[in-house]
Parts: structure tokens; C-alpha cells; sequence
């Protein structure tokens, strides 16, 4: 029977297999599974994820879902050898696996502890500070963010089954969004194996995760303002879905990662001998072999300094030969795997066809079938795997049209020769937009112009020289906290980057009211709101008893020369605003001498501070400090510190409280402002 679905919190298999694709082992051609979604139920699929999905997931905090990202990681980490063994299936070496399986919860773990440490422990992002709107502060505008109310639909390419859903997954589980996930038919027995693994687990909220095997015609059809798609895979798939109209007129967000002619750079310095030539040497065999170049990352342009070509040309060779080992990936010593299908076969031979007739000169490699190590270990051609050797094309004009616009996704990568920095620019400019650069240089100066040069056409930049070499992540490994995407042929979509991809399954609305109604709806005290000063000092109330508002309102303290000499005296601060009187009030910010900003905050906190012990276990830190009126000898002081934002922690016995400071003095003109943070024990 066909490959099963995940649908509505059950597992579904369309009636009949009848029609469905079939999928064959990359290295022996023996069949592994048929896939199909005939006859699934797409929209009752989507409206679930409507309504269960976002109702359980909105019952959660930030902290929470990244609590339950977190154990889901871990459960996968403890069942991750049976994703390895498959994913050998798909032509994937233990290291190809281990990219796929062990990045992809990577991600999980990344988002799950970002989720913790930079998110707040509620439902709404206040994004920025907020706006007064009115001379008497009762009226205020504040950015926020709040999730989409629809469904994630994912569609993931082939080469990464486990990475390409999780990295799409975590964010938008984090951001309380449900997700539809589409994966590529050749490799989404691997994926249904991670879904069921998660499944198995218990620990997906309802409605939270559904997967779909197979073709999904119709699907945008069922599509509505609220709900988006992350699309990976071929420049006229994305072309194709970008033009429906549920995304043109109908409100559905659309983003997508495509073809990516990802260029790499000899800088000029990087000569034979140097770091930064063998750094980029290992790299480019690197990217020619990881997931037999099966990356939308990878290397497809070496651009190299004309008088470098035959010198990385030989060591490339040497390095292929020494290292590189084809073969099926269950075999010993294999490095290198099949491509995923004899059809991708084809199509990457295809390609580089067309190079060589575009005037490519075959430099390393060729198109006839290679000499394999079989899984039993003996060696032969195996016609029935999907088998290519690295190809190294060597092109004598750089200018070539097709050698910037040709991709053949496979273990392929043209060499193209350069003069000077801004012709190498122009060359990685040639490529229309993609997803990385890399350049290998110790020159700063040549870094510096190339990366003035080339950002806008790349999303992610990479310099690499003798300093990074041992600790780089490498030319084709996004990284969960860096944004991923490209523009122009990449795609002009973005993921991960942190938070930035979690607020991408938001909306940021401007909101607008009085202080009071914007301190309730984001859980953010605001200058003008109600406060509490009856009572215990807030310092002596747990987190079970303190409420934001909650605010104490010091005594007033007098400051003396004496005070700014001795502070200057015992610190060492002796700057001549708090220490000549005729230098200082010939500056055009202060009247004359004046005392410390930081004697100030070092008072206030003698001000508000309650000293006993008690539910404040510790000051964690001070955040936005701004000094804004000075003040003189004869001048006095006053603090008014309000519990802003209380943040209990999902693992702890205790929370971060910050409060919002603000130093006043006689005429209650403000002096300074800043957030002050301490852990607070719950009870």
C-alpha cells in the first residue's frame, strides 16, 4: 500500500495504490515505498488545523511550546539511528545523514532554548518601545505581534527530508502556528518515519502537525487569508504557486527558497601554500560531495584568480582522489553517495550537457557511469543506482551565460577565472541572486570590497580564512540563528534567523489606546497605567503575589559636592564635567559640574531597594539606560521602580521580574530611565 498520511490527528491511506509514484533505492533501484495522497480530505485537513490546531497551541505560552520543541528533540535524538538507516536508503552516507537528521533537531533544540531566552512566557511580542501620541501620555501606540490564525502548509524538497520539515516546524510550532507538512515524494518515507516517530511520542498538541504523502493538487485552492506557505524547490514550482490566486488577491503569505547558483571565491592573496587555498579547496570538495551536491547551498561557481585555475584545478583533483570514495552508503569507506533517483541521474547529466556545449571543458570527472563500491563491498557500475562521480568544468570566459544560470544538482561546479575584486563581484553578481557566498581571504581590504560589492545579491555571506577555518559551520550549512533565503533567483524568501523567523507566522499590528488598555492586552506595564503603591514593598512579593503595576516610590536624597568628588575619588571617574566647574559649563550639555550618571543609578537602587531577605533572589542585569537631565550639587533625586514584566520560567522555581526605573528629581523632570532585572522566586 502507498506511504501513509498524517491527517487529522490519524494515519490515512488513500483506497488504492493505483496511480501512485513509486520510490526506489537510490543505490540498488530496489522498490521502498509508493506514494500517494489520492483521495485525501486537504480541506477538512486545513480547517483542522484551523480550529484544533490553533486552539491547542493557543492555549500555550512561548515557554511552554518551547518546552514541548525541546522533549520532541530529545525523543528524536534517542531514535535517530532509525532515520540514518533510511535516510542510506536515499543515497545518504552516515555524515549525509547526520547533516539531514542531527540539523534538523539542531534547529529544534535552537528554537526551543531562543523560545526560552528571548521570548516572553505569554501570548503577545511587544515589538519595540512604545510611541506617545499625546502631549499628557494618556494616549499611546505600541507595535505587537500576535500569531497568524490559520495553517503553515510546508513544502519541502527532496535532499533534506528531516532538516527541510523541522527547520520550517520549529518556528511556526513556536509561534503557535499549526503545520501542513508537504514533503518531496522521493525522500518522504523518511520524512513519514520522523513524523511518526513525534506521533509515537505523544507530545504533538492536537491538530498541532499533520504530514501529507503525495501529490497535492488542488491544495491552494483550499488556501485563505491567515495562512501560509513555505515552499522549497525549483524556481518555476515557486513561480508556478506564487501566481495563484489565493496568494495574488487572496491574502495567503508566500515565501519560498529556489535554484540557488551559489558562488565561492578565491581571494587573490589565497595563493598555493596558504591557509585560505587549502581552506577553500577542502570546502569545494566539501559542497561537490555532501549529499553528492545535493544542496541548495552548494558550491556551482568557484570564481579563482586567473593565475590560480590549473593550481586549484590540481589540488582539487588530488583532494577527490585521495578522499572520495562512491559507492552505496551501507558499503565501508563509502564518502559519497548516489543521487536521490535515476531520474535526478539524468537530469544532472542533462545540465551538464548543456555546460560543456555552452564551452564547459571537462576538468575533472565525466558523464559515463563511475565505478562504484557496492553494498557487499565489491566494485562495479551500477546501472541500476544513481550514481554521478564529482564534475569539475573549467571555463576559459567567465562571462558564459550558462555557467550563471545552468544548475545541475548534483556533484557539479564550474571553475571561472577572475582579474581584480570588482570583476569577481560582477561575476557573483551574474548568478541573479542566491542563497550564499563564501570567499577565502585574509586580505581585509578585499573582503571589505567584495562584501560591499555582493550583499545585495546573496542572503548569507561567508568569509573564510585562517583564523575561522577550523571552527567555520562551512559554505553550505545554514545555521538556525542566521536567516536563510536569498533574493532575486534564490527565491526572495527568508526562514530561520532566530526570532526573526518565528515573527515571519506573525502579524505586527500598530496598536493604539491609553495606557491602562495597552498595559492589558500586552502584559507590559506602560508609563501612564495604573499603579499599585499600597502594600508590601514589591520586593518582599513572590511571583505568586507580585501583579504587573506593582511599584514603589522612594524618598527623595540630596546631592552634594561632596558626594561627586568623593564617588570621582573612589572610582577613578574623574572626567571633567564632574570635576572643573569652568570646563564643565563651557560644555553646551551640562550648566556646570555635575553629578555621575552612574552615582545616580547607584543610588537609586539604595532608594528603591528593600535589603532583607526574600522572594528577589538576585539582580540580573540593566537594560536601556538612558541619562536624559543632569544634575548639579544642590539637586535632589527620586526612583520610581514599577513591575513592568513578569516572566516565570517553565523549569525553574523562579522567574525574571523587570522593572521600569525612572530617576526624577526636584521638579520631577525625568533624568534617567532603564529596566532593571532580577530573578524572583514563585512562591
Amino acid at each position: 500500500m502507498s506511504l501513509p498520511s498524517y491527517l487529522r490527528d490519524q494515519w490515512w491511506s488513500p483506497a488504492s495504490d493505483e496511480g501512485a509514484a513509486e520510490v526506489r533505492d537510490a543505490s540498488t533501484g530496489e522498490l521502498v515505498a509508493r506514494v500517494s495522497a489520492e483521495g485525501a480530505d486537504l480541506a477538512g485537513a486545513l480547517e483542522y488545523a484551523r480550529t484544533v490546531g490553533q486552539a491547542s497551541l493557543g492555549e500555550l505560552t512561548f515557554h511552554q511550546r518551547a518546552m514541548l520543541l525541546k522533549r520532541m528533540a530529545q525523543v528524536l535524538t534517542e531514535r535517530k539511528q532509525e532515520l540514518y538507516d533510511l535516510s542510506a536508503r536515499a543515497g545518504a552516507t552516515r555524515t549525509d545523514a547526520w547533516i539531514d537528521v542531527d540539523g534538523g533537531i539542531g534547529a529544534m533544540f535552537t528554537y526551543s532554548s531562543k523560545g526560552r531566552r528571548e521570548l516572553p512566557n505569554a501570548h503577545v511580542i511587544v515589538d519595540g518601545p512604545a510611541e506617545s501620541l499625546a502631549k499628557d501620555g494618556s494616549f499611546l501606540g505600541q507595535h505587537i505581534f500576535t500569531r497568524l490564525p490559520g495553517v503553515a502548509v510546508q513544502i519541502n524538497a527532496f535532499n533534506f527530508p528531516v532538516w527541510g520539515l523541522l527547520e520550517k516546524f520549529a518556528p511556526s510550532f513556536l509561534a503557535g502556528m499549526p503545520t501542513l507538512a508537504k514533503p518531496a515524494t522521493p525522500t518522504a518515507y523518511v520524512a513519514e518515519a520522523m513524523v511518526r516517530i513525534l506521533v509515537e511520542s505523544g507530545l504533538l498538541p492536537a491538530g498541532s502537525l499533520q504530514l501529507v504523502s503525495g501529490s497535492v493538487p488542488g491544495l491552494f485552492d483550499h488556501l485563505r487569508l491567515g495562512d501560509l506557505v513555505a515552499f522549497t524547490g525549483s524556481a518555476s514550482t515557486a513561480e508556478r504557486l506564487r501566481s495563484h490566486d489565493s496568494v495574488q488577491t487572496g491574502g495567503v503569505r508566500f515565501t519560498s527558497e529556489t535554484d540557488s547558483i551559489n558562488a565561492s571565491v578565491l581571494g587573490p592573496d589565497a595563493l598555493p601554500g596558504t591557509p585560505e587555498f587549502d581552506a577553500y579547496v577542502k570546502q569545494l570538495v566539501v559542497e561537490l560531495t555532501a549529499k553528492a551536491g545535493q544542496k541548495c547551498t552548494a558550491i556551482r561557481r568557484a570564481i579563482v584568480p586567473a593565475a590560480s585555475v590549473d593550481d586549484l584545478l590540481a589540488a582539487v583533483r588530488s583532494r577527490i582522489e585521495e578522499r572520495v570514495v562512491v559507492g552505496d552508503p551501507r558499503a565501508e569507506g563509502v564518502t559519497m553517495g548516489p543521487l536521490a533517483s535515476r531520474e535526478q541521474r539524468a537530469e544532472v547529466l542533462r545540465q551538464v550537457a548543456r555546460l560543456v556545449e555552452a564551452g564547459g571543458e571537462l576538468a575533472i570527472g565525466g558523464l559515463d557511469q563511475p565505478s562504484v563500491r557496492r553494498g557487499d563491498g565489491s566494485l562495479g557500475v551500477e546501472l541500476e543506482g544513481a550514481f554521478v562521480a564529482p564534475i569539475v568544468l573549467r571555463f576559459a570566459d567567465a562571462r558564459t551565460p550558462e555557467a550563471h544560470s545552468v544548475e545541475a544538482f548534483g556533484p557539479v561546479a564550474a571553475v571561472l577565472p577572475y582579474g581584480s575584486a570588482t570583476e569577481a563581484a560582477q561575476l557573483v553578481a551574474l548568478g541573479g541572486g542566491s542563497l550564499v557566498t563564501s570567499a577565502a581571504t585574509h586580505d581585509p581590504d578585499f573582503a571589505r570590497e567584495l562584501v560591499m560589492a555582493t550583499a545585495a545579491y546573496n542572503g548569507r555571506i561567508l568569509l573564510l580564512d585562517r583564523d575561522d577555518a577550523r571552527t567555520s559551520t562551512g559554505h553550505g550549512s545554514p545555521m538556525p540563528h542566521l536567516v536563510h533565503g536569498g533574493p532575486g533567483r534564490a527565491g526572495g524568501g527568508e526562514e530561520l534567523g532566530g526570532i526573526r523567523a518565528v515573527l515571519n507566522h506573525m502579524q505586527r499590528t500598530a496598536l493604539q489606546g491609553s495606557p491602562d488598555l495597552l498595559t492589558a492586552v500586552t502584559g507590559v506595564w506602560h508609563e501612564g497605567a495604573a499603579a499599585e503603591t499600597e502594600g508590601p514593598h514589591p520586593f518582599r512579593k513572590s511571583l505568586a503575589t507580585l501583579r504587573i503595576g506593582d511599584q514603589v516610590q522612594s524618598e527623595s536624597r540630596r546631592v552634594t559636592l561632596d558626594d561627586i568628588e568623593t564617588f570621582a575619588t573612589f572610582t577613578g571617574d574623574t572626567f571633567y564635567a564632574h570635576m572643573d566647574e569652568e570646563a564643565a559649563a563651557a560644555n553646551p550639555f551640562f550648566p556646570g559640574r555635575v553629578a555621575h550618571g552612574y552615582l545616580l543609578v547607584s543610588w537609586a537602587a539604595g532608594l528603591f531597594v528593600d535589603p532583607a531577605p526574600g522572594p528577589v533572589l538576585a539582580n540580573s542585569g540593566l537594560e536601556n539606560l538612558r541619562f536624559l537631565t543632569p544634575v548639579s550639587p544642590g539637586d535632589s533625586i527620586r526612583v520610581a521602580l514599577t513591575a513592568k514584566q513578569i516572566t516565570p520560567r517553565e523549569t525553574d522555581e523562579y522567574g525574571e521580574v523587570r522593572w521600569d526605573a525612572r530617576i526624577l528629581n526636584q521638579k520631577d523632570e525625568l533624568v534617567a530611565s532603564y529596566d532593571v532585572l532580577t530573578l524572583v522566586a514563585k512562591e
